[in-house]
């Protein structure tokens, strides 16, 4: 079973708000077929714990707009892995470091990617690669 149209488009909001905030590596992954508690997972790291806070900041702020409140955050205090629980996807901020180490893509690598119109170009941007 696919993720609900409604679960991507929370997903696809989430990731251009982080994107927004300069994150990096921005990966959507659909994960309903592992996982019943949840659709999809948005994957964005920083290299620094002030930039997570912003990211994170950012993408509570978008998603508050549209309607949609967290029922869960963890991590917010230390800075170096923060997760926003919507119930249909959850959001994980890590830093560049605890990214690397504990590979959630790794883990989840049999899931497909959900890909995020226009995310691409702008993460690329932020990263300093030229576009194809």
């Amino acid at each position: 079973m696919a993720a609900t149209s409604e679960a991507r488009q929370l997903a696809t909001a989430a990731a251009h708000a982080a994107a927004d905030k300069k994150a990096s590596d921005v990966v959507v992954l659909d994960v309903s077929d592992q996982l019943v508690i949840t659709d999809a997972f948005v994957i964005a790291s920083a290299p620094n714990e002030r930039q997570v806070g912003a990211i994170v900041d950012n993408v509570e702020e978008k998603l508050r707009v549209a309607g949609h409140k967290p029922v869960r955050r963890e991590g917010a205090r230390e800075g170096r892995w923060v997760l926003l629980d919507y119930v249909d996807v959850v959001i994980h901020v890590q830093h560049d470091e605890e990214r690397s180490f504990y590979g959630l893509e790794r883990l989840w690598k049999d899931c497909p990617r959900i890909e995020v119109e226009g995310l691409d170009e702008r993460v690329r941007e932020v990263s300093g690669e030229e576009s194809p």
